[in-house]
């Protein structure tokens, strides 16, 4: 049985999901693991292909949510804090090394503020929300 923490997070991974596909996104994988860490959201998306100046090229964007059901302990943006974002790093840099991606590559973010009921109060995709 989950607890309410983890309902909480899977409910806000459940919207991020809904947010991410109706943004264009194409959800690849949830929840991947490594000893370093997860990855809550893998998903791809067509984006400018910056390296050439090209056309579009297939990006893949590694996503982290955080979902708050309260605000006691700071709002879901403030959840993403520098600490995580280094972990973040860290766990994608095992994605990609895994995966042998080669192409273009960005952590996105999406805070999930949720009344205690499990009402949307505010969801915000956050992209390129960690720098390399």
């Amino acid at each position: 049985m989950a607890t309410p923490r983890q309902t909480t997070g899977q409910r806000g991974e459940e919207i991020a999901m809904r947010i991410l596909q109706e943004a264009g996104l194409s959800i690849v994988e949830r929840n991947w693991r490594c000893p370093a860490g997860e990855l809550d959201i893998v998903a791809e998306e067509i984006g400018p292909d910056y390296a050439s100046g090209e056309g579009d090229a297939r990006w893949l964007v590694l996503v982290e949510v955080r979902t708050r059901s309260s605000t006691a302990l700071g709002t879901a943006r403030q959840a993403f804090t520098p600490r995580k974002q280094a972990k973040l790093r860290e766990v994608a840099g095992h994605y990609l090394q895994e995966k042998g991606w080669r192409g273009p590559w960005r952590i996105d973010a999406v805070a999930v503020q949720l009344e205690r009921s499990g009402r949307e109060v505010a969801v915000e995709h956050i992209r390129h929300a960690v720098g390399g």
